[in-house]
């Protein structure tokens, strides 16, 4: 089967013109249309939800997937390497027409293959010196990390911290310094010391 994949995101893209992109190519090279498949949606809805996702597992050994270029596929490098993976494994043609990539069981496809995965590991490097860079920052501006406590966690730790709080009270601390020492709001440590009728200095 030769199927012709269209993905239009914005209004401004119409179907009519990735179709006689494809249907030229398609004259050109004397290939016949089996199914089409075409889908008015943003490409970061999950890929088991669009008519793509479907496609691929109905895809079989032999079949060709036509589209008119690489980011029709997916949202990301990362997902259009999963996308053009499961095609390859299936031992599945695709041919994108802006690119004129031919991707498919030949060296030029191993070729191809080898440095999208080089490029998406390049891009999994980059997100994770990003992420890493972003929590150094937080840190470094004093930005608690981690999942921040509930309201049920924090009258625990609270009720762990009865003597220390009552110690710190009698010593003159303030109520803003002990609630920065403990993790939490000035309110939420004043609301615990109320209800356990704990004086508050």
């Amino acid at each position: 089967m030769i199927y012709g994949y269209i993905r239009k995101s914005t209004e401004k893209q119409e179907f009519r013109h990735m179709e006689d992109e494809i249907k030229e190519y398609s004259k050109k090279h004397n290939i016949h249309i089996d199914t089409w498949i075409t889908e008015s949606i943003s490409s970061r809805k999950s890929l088991k939800d669009r008519a793509l996702g479907k496609l691929l597992s109905e895809l079989k050994n032999g079949d060709i997937l036509i589209t008119t270029e690489i980011s029709r596929l997916g949202r990301s490098l990362l997902e259009v390497m999963s996308i053009l993976q499961t095609c390859l494994n299936k031992n599945c043609q695709v041919i994108t027409i802006k690119e004129n990539y031919h991707l498919g069981n030949d060296l030029q496809s191993q070729v191809l293959a080898f440095a999208f995965g080089l490029s998406a590991q390049i891009e999994r490097d980059l997100i994770s010196q990003r992420t890493k860079a972003a929590l150094s920052s937080k840190k470094a501006h004093g930005i608690k990390l981690g999942r921040p406590f509930n309201a049920e966690s924090k009258k625990l730790k609270l009720s762990k911290n009865i003597r220390r709080i009552q110690n710190l009270l009698n010593k003159g601390v303030t109520q803003a310094k002990i609630a920065q020492l403990l993790g939490v709001q000035r309110g939420t440590l004043q609301r615990f010391l109320k209800r356990i009728n704990m004086p508050c200095g």
